[in-house]
């Protein structure tokens, strides 16, 4: 007997999921169980993906769902591991309350770096590990180094063709091919959710805006959050968008809501705020954006490269600015919207839909971003990172280093040219480490 175990935390990843398995993506199993993971701050007061609307519609193509929350509690997904003594113990207890008895077990999990999928790959020792990826993040590099034990069972990654052309660099330190899900299979799903938008205000063509609830991650506090979101709606408007409906992040205090509806009033703008936990995806169905607007939302892309939409960025040169740290896994999805979308503030560009940077010039400006954030991980692509500095470092694709981490990497754009070879002077590194060990002496 052989059961498959599709571990996911989204809407969207579930939708992920179902249009791999109608694509032919996973071979046929005895028993395939939908593992839900509530990963919000607060899952007892947040809905989790078995509580949006039209999770039903996916339900179908499992055999069974099982709350992964349930059956740890009162730990938390995100925050809990077993310690490593006892990851014998848990597959045991795992077998049990999920009924695998001595089945086969093959997983598919979301960001294996962390938990709860790093947990479940660990805990069923030896099992078969497919990754899927449901946004941007698997362009970019992994995150964490993965121990090999995990790595070495990964034998490929699932993702969606977000953005064609681009291979993604998840995972590819274990060479873990990249497998394609089918847009045709994926947009199908999507349609299958759009049946169930009920409720859904009756509004053609707005101007769609995206919240992403960045200052619960600690990249924006809250009144900067307000103020990008005010920024979109001004943006919209001036652009010739009077009716503008706005989609909230789920967790998104009230707060947000009422500073829009202030701001709209003002302007004299027709605003909506949707108060029913969907995905925009719906809505792009439903509505036909006139122009959808976000910060750097995996939603404008799947706006743009699935269903043909405007879409305009905003905010993203602040965040590329203040992403900390520097190996922070938000910075390539950051960098991707702003090097492909045009920025709301240009109408012309917005207006025209201008494309951005070619799928070639951003695949090596991806593997240069990739390479100074995980240079530890991804020690080959040192070459490919300098040869793109060396090419292309101006003061416009400067946003997407910073000079101290080039200059902590002896990297093209670190320092003026003329000191350039202070980085990679022996005897100069040799002197300035004693002079850092004297500086913490004396402060002592």
């Amino acid at each position: 007997m052989t059961t498959q175990i599709f571990q996911v935390s989204t809407l969207y990843g579930t939708a992920t999921l179902a249009a791999a398995l109608d694509s032919g993506a996973f071979r046929p199993a005895d028993r395939r169980t939908l593992l839900v993971c509530n990963n919000a701050a607060t899952p007892e007061t947040t809905p989790g993906p078995d509580r949006m609307p039209g999770f039903e519609r996916l339900r179908e193509r499992f055999d069974d769902v099982i709350s992964y929350n349930e059956t740890i509690f009162p730990f938390h997904p995100g925050g809990w591991a077993p310690r490593p003594e006892d990851l014998p113990l848990w597959e045991r207890h795992l077998r049990l309350a999920w009924d695998l008895g001595d089945d086969d077990v093959e997983l598919a999990v979301e960001s294996i770096q962390v938990n709860p999928s790093l947990s479940l790959a660990q805990m069923f020792t030896g099992a078969p590990v497919t990754v899927y990826a449901d946004g941007l993040m698997s362009y970019g590099p992994t995150r964490n180094k993965i121990d090999p034990l995990v790595g070495t069972r990964v034998d490929r990654l699932l993702h969606l063709d977000l953005v064609p052309g681009l291979r993604p660099l998840l995972l590819t330190e274990f060479d873990v091919p990249a497998q394609i899900v089918p847009t045709a299979a994926f947009t199908k799903v999507l349609a299958e959710l759009a049946g169930g938008g009920e409720g859904l205000p009756d509004i053609e063509e707005p101007a769609l805006l995206l919240g992403q609830y960045l200052s619960a991650l600690g990249i924006l506090s809250a009144e900067q959050e307000e103020d990008l979101h005010v920024r979109m709606l001004k943006g919209a408007v001036e652009l010739g968008h009077q009716r503008v409906v706005f989609k909230p992040h789920p967790s998104a205090p009230a707060r947000f809501t009422s500073t829009l509806e202030r701001e709209a009033e003002r302007l004299g703008a027709d605003l909506t705020v949707l108060d029913t936990p969907i995905l925009a995806e719906v809505l792009y169905q439903r509505m036909r954006p006139a122009l959808v607007v976000g910060c750097f939302s995996t939603a404008l892309l799947t706006a743009s490269a699935l269903y043909g939409l405007p879409t305009a960025r905003v905010g993203t040169d602040t965040l590329l600015d203040r992403l900390s740290p520097f190996e922070n896994s938000n910075r390539v999805p950051v960098t991707l919207v702003d090097a492909l979308l045009p920025d709301l503030t240009d109408r012309a560009a917005v207006t025209a839909q201008r494309p951005g940077m070619d799928v070639t010039a951003l695949g090596e400006l991806v593997r240069a971003v990739g390479f100074t954030m995980q240079p530890k991980i991804y020690p080959e692509l040192r070459g490919a990172a300098e040869e793109y500095l060396t090419k292309h470092l101006n003061p416009h694709t400067l946003r997407y280093f910073k000079r101290k981490r080039l200059t902590s990497l002896a990297l093209p754009g670190g320092v003026p040219a003329q000191l350039s070879f202070i980085p990679r002077n022996a005897t100069v590194r040799r002197v300035a480490r004693k002079a850092r060990n004297l500086r913490r002496v004396v402060r002592r």
